[in-house]
């Protein structure tokens, strides 16, 4: 099944683990990342043209589609994306995802006390660090499932007319599986911002959060700060 061969292509193992175990860290990410590559639907002409950007007023639900298609479309457009090489994928998911995402409000919320007891310095070194990580963990699922043909499908978001905080729930499908992920998102003054993920019932910001503390009440900020520089030297 496609769940099955997305789960194990990253060490999924690690994920699942992270909830139950509070010593594994960092790469669960790799696995969200990989199952919100594995929501696009892949094109089957070649080379499509990218995707154009998506306007501020969009709603919740078309911006989540559009940013996960604005990806795929520039990277079946460029030749050397296509192929794998990850360096261009990497830079294409910064300028074609990031700008849908507040992964600055990731890092406060997945910090919480430590961010508010950080000085300025150690916050943007934090948020830079982090969001690095998700970066590149989401351009290394990318490579994983370039070839794969699945269907994305959203369900309507029910939210009030002044709601600034809502979930897209989304469905891959593939050979009669039906895979659920999550968005969150919140109402910025640049418009609707992705901010977290959930599959399998976890939001990635309370495992991170998790995670987080126990390096910091070890090995304190600066520790946490070491343990994100050396993960992210590792996949460079």
């Amino acid at each position: 099944m496609l769940f099955i061969r997305l789960i194990s292509s990253l060490s999924f193992y690690f994920y699942l683990t992270t909830i139950m175990n509070k010593h594994r860290y960092l790469p669960l990410f790799s696995a969200a990342a990989l199952l919100m590559a594995g929501a696009m639907p892949v094109a089957q002409a070649a080379s499509p043209a990218p995707a154009a950007p998506i306007a501020a007023s969009a709603p919740p639900a078309q911006l989540v589609q559009g940013a996960v298609e604005n990806v795929l479309g520039t990277i079946q457009a460029d030749t050397s994306a296509r192929g794998g090489d990850l360096n261009k994928i990497t830079a294409v998911v910064e300028r074609q995802f990031l700008p849908y995402t507040d992964f600055e409000h990731t890092t406060r919320l997945a910090l919480g006390a430590t961010w508010r007891s950080a000085t300025p310095e150690q916050r943007q070194q934090l948020f830079e660090q982090f969001q690095a990580l998700l970066v590149r963990s989401y351009a290394l699922s990318l490579t994983q499932l370039r070839e794969q043909n699945v269907k994305f499908r959203y369900d309507p978001v029910r939210q009030g007319t002044n709601a600034d905080d809502v979930v897209v729930q989304t469905h891959v499908m593939n050979n009669g599986d039906d895979n659920q992920i999550a968005y969150r998102l919140q109402r910025t003054p640049a418009g609707w911002r992705i901010y977290d993920i959930n599959m399998m019932g976890a939001w990635l910001i309370e495992i991170y959060r998790k995670q987080f503390a126990d390096i910091v009440a070890k090995d304190g900020i600066d520790g946490l700060l070491n343990y994100l520089r050396r993960h992210n030297a590792s996949q460079s």
